[in-house]
């Protein structure tokens, strides 16, 4: 965590010395997990980043990914939050600033998403998969009709994981 703060910290620094404005530090966090690097949530100034991919792409995750979600909130901090998350200021801060490609997304290897299935039936002869999402809500009391036939959807208390 050392080497990103002092990474965050360095870039900082160059937007402080563009723009000769303070900026204030975000809170930053290693707890992200999926298919993303990181996170700017721009209101809150929080950086969340992904500690796996830190660990397996050390090198370019400090090079790239620190820069690419520190512009996000530097970028907001100077125009507000009615730029494009990727736009042309974005950009700008990314080329000019950092002297970086303004790449949108990484490409670290992820290993595919695991998604559980819910099965329901129906008077149709296959099954409905539901997302855990629309599983939940059925645990809630909504109910579900079949477009086809018009019956309930009842769940099967079956699931599966797909990838």
């Amino acid at each position: 965590m050392d080497q990103l703060l002092h990474r965050l910290e360095h870039c900082y620094q160059l937007a402080e010395q563009r723009f000769s404005r303070p900026f204030a530090r975000p809170s930053v966090t290693l707890d992200l997990r999926g298919q993303k690097a990181g996170v700017a949530y721009l209101n809150r100034n929080l950086l969340r980043f992904n500690a796996q991919m830190y660990r397996e792409n050390h090198e370019d995750f400090l090079l790239q990914t620190v820069p690419h979600e520190v512009a996000h909130l530097i970028a907001h901090a100077l125009y507000g939050g009615q730029i494009r998350a990727h736009g042309r200021e974005w950009q700008a801060l990314m080329t000019d600033l950092y002297g970086l490609p303004a790449q949108r997304c990484h490409d670290y290897a992820v290993a595919p998403r695991r998604r559980t299935r819910y099965l329901y039936r129906c008077g149709c002869p296959e099954g409905i998969p539901f997302t855990p999402q629309r599983h939940a809500l059925v645990r809630r009391g909504r109910r579900y009709q079949c477009r086809r036939c018009g019956d309930l959807l009842h769940f099967t208390g079956q699931q599966r994981t797909e990838g």
